[in-house]
């Protein structure tokens, strides 16, 4: 037998209240929306909420209109920013795992956050976006180092002071390239509480042609932690950048 897929309640509505608002051609509020589209407030409520954070509608006070997201959407490939291709991709790897998942770009001899979704445990490693952070003691940041020319980084070690943020952080030349060695050999880079006490993290760097992106990074609580979460992360990491890499 068949079986034949049925409308996702949600979705529809989504798809109803962007179709009602553009069509109207002049703000709406919500008990009108809900009044026209028969769908109770209290759903209403996040549905819109969610379209106007994500952009596609925009919010005045109580009135609703169009956002530009909507235009976004037919925006060629190369017109979209970093942070609108790599966003979606962040949010569903942080529904997979539910640990924090963060973009991070280079800006510098440090890390910036450009895209980041929190976790919904009570326990969890928050990142802020626009927070930078040196190179050596994130995940995403021994990913970009990773990736660097040789030349260049060994310009790094012999420019930075490289702070030990715990006891663990690894800031000596020689155990640096060293784990260097084994990122560019795995594409896997990894941290042990090394910023942070009690949080464990893994990055992959994104290259497309011959541009270093930045990279995706996993930061996960200790009791969280165990090798088939590890490899779990590792996987989805790799397959998230694949996604990209081949665009």
């Amino acid at each position: 037998m068949v079986e034949i897929a049925t409308p996702v309640k949600s979705a529809l509505r989504t798809l109803d209240i962007i179709e009602y608002v553009v069509a109207r051609d002049r703000p709406v509020v919500a008990q009108e929306i809900a009044a026209a589209l028969v769908i109770p407030v209290s759903s209403l409520s996040y549905l819109l909420t969610t379209l106007a954070d994500r952009g596609y509608l925009a919010r005045e006070g109580r009135r609703y209109t169009p956002g530009p997201g909507l235009a976004r959407l037919q925006t060629r490939a190369n017109g979209f920013a970093l942070a609108d291709r790599v966003a979606p991709l962040v949010r569903a790897l942080r529904v997979q795992l539910n640990e924090t998942v963060s973009f991070f770009v280079r800006k510098g001899w440090e890390v910036e956050a450009l895209a980041t979704e929190t976790s919904d445990h009570a326990l969890r490693y928050a990142v802020a976006t626009g927070a930078r952070t040196p190179l050596h003691s994130f995940a995403a940041g021994k990913a970009i180092l990773a990736a660097l020319p040789e030349d260049e980084f060994e310009v790094y070690l012999g420019e930075v002071d490289r702070a030990a943020f715990t006891p663990a952080t690894i800031t000596a030349p020689d155990r640096l390239r060293a784990e260097i060695a084994e990122i560019r050999r795995t594409g896997n880079a990894r941290t042990r509480e090394e910023h942070t006490p009690g949080i464990q993290g893994l990055g992959r760097a994104l290259i497309v042609g011959d541009d270093l992106l930045g990279a995706f990074s996993v930061a996960i609580p200790n009791v969280r932690f165990d090798a088939v979460v590890e490899a779990r992360v590792s996987d989805l990491l790799k397959r998230t950048v694949a996604l990209l890499e081949a665009a």
